[in-house]
């Protein structure tokens, strides 16, 4: 089972890459299939996989199964997640009521 700092470091993690940093601003416009994705990237199949799954566990993206391809959207609930982290890190006590 894994600390809270580790699940929320998930979410840093995912944004701290300029590779999965394009790939969320890819996602901005809709959702968009596996293979969308890798063309500008200049990605391979794995690489893309590879970004792929650390965004999606940091629950900033979700995925499902269409046939054989991945379909890829933002999260919601993930952004709203990421968002109030973020506030809550940087906030002091002295400011929290």
């Amino acid at each position: 089972m894994e600390s809270p700092y580790q699940e929320n470091a998930k979410v840093f993690k995912a944004l701290c890459d300029p590779k999965r940093l394009a790939i969320l601003e890819q996602l901005r416009s809709g959702e968009k299939c596996a293979c969308v994705l890798q063309e500008p990237m200049d990605l391979t199949q794995s690489g893309l996989s590879y970004h792929m799954k650390i965004l999606c566990d940091s629950g900033l993206v979700v995925s499902r199964q269409e046939g054989k391809w991945t379909h890829y959207r933002l999260s919601e609930s993930g952004r709203a997640r990421a968002v109030r982290l973020l506030l809550e890190l940087t906030t002091p006590d002295a400011e929290q009521t």
